[in-house]
């Protein structure tokens, strides 16, 4: 079962996703900013990293960069609103793997990490 960690600054998106992915992945942390997601990555290692772009502190695509820079193995998921394809291309940049839109749909979210993360 592949460790998770979730990065959104919105508690319900969070929520949303932990509710998507606890079945079949093990959530390692759930965390509101890129300072965070960082810090937590380092400690827990996860499979896969579910990163929002936008967060307040730092954002999704910095704390891809950084943790990127650190394991180029790491797999980072971003999750995007529509009408952010600016932000993801700058987000593809700083090395993530792909990406899901909200509002998030279990088999889009499933798909998107299945590409990625190898089962």
């Amino acid at each position: 079962m592949p460790d998770v960690l979730i990065a959104d600054d919105s508690e319900f998106m969070r929520n949303l996703l932990r509710e998507i992915l606890e079945e079949d992945h093990n959530i390692v942390g759930e965390v509101e900013n890129g300072v965070e997601a960082v810090e937590t990555y380092k400690d827990e290692k996860p499979d896969l990293v579910m990163m929002d772009i936008v967060m307040p502190i730092r954002d999704g695509i910095d704390a891809t960069d950084e943790i990127k820079d650190e394991n180029p193995g790491a797999h980072v998921i971003m999750c995007t609103s529509v009408g952010q394809e600016e932000k993801m291309k700058e987000a593809v940049k700083a090395g993530a793997d792909g990406y899901i839109t909200k509002p998030f749909q279990k088999p889009s979210v499933m798909e998107a990490i299945e590409d990625i993360v190898p089962s």
